[in-house]
């Protein structure tokens, strides 16, 4: 399969125990390559644009002032099947139910603060990765 991009968000719980690096490891020793990567602090605006898919959700607002609560990383990662390659080596949403070896198995505090946020799909990882990166930012 050809190598291709997803996108990748170290949230706030994560870069507040100083665990970028770990996670970091981790997505590389996946077969995931960092092509782009910027520490921000999101505003209330970014993360609610971001996040707007969820704006009907019960969980919106806690997940936006999650979100804006400390820095995150954004990342651009490249790998074949990276989409798929990012989401089995993130784990499951709820860190109870991820496998073991998985970033939230192994670093996620809660389900609420689960350490990474990954696309769920091509489509929606070309989205996600223009959000927040200019071409020339991506460096492969």
């Amino acid at each position: 399969m050809a190598a291709n991009r997803t996108f990748s968000i170290i949230k706030p719980d994560a870069t507040r125990r100083n665990l970028t690096g770990a996670v970091t490891k981790m997505l590389e020793e996946a077969g995931l390559r960092v092509v782009a990567s910027k520490r921000l602090l999101l505003s209330t605006a970014q993360a609610e644009d971001f996040y707007a898919v969820h704006a009907e959700r019960p969980f919106y607002r806690d997940l936006v002032g999650f979100m804006t609560s400390g820095p995150v990383v954004v990342q651009v990662l490249e790998g074949d099947d990276a989409v798929r390659r990012n989401r089995d080596v993130m784990g499951a949403t709820n860190p109870a139910d991820a496998g073991a070896g998985t970033i939230r198995k192994e670093l996620a505090e809660s389900i609420e603060a689960n350490t990474v946020h990954g696309s769920d799909s091509d489509e929606n990882a070309a989205t996600e990765i223009a959000f927040f990166f200019q071409p020339d930012e991506i460096v492969g």
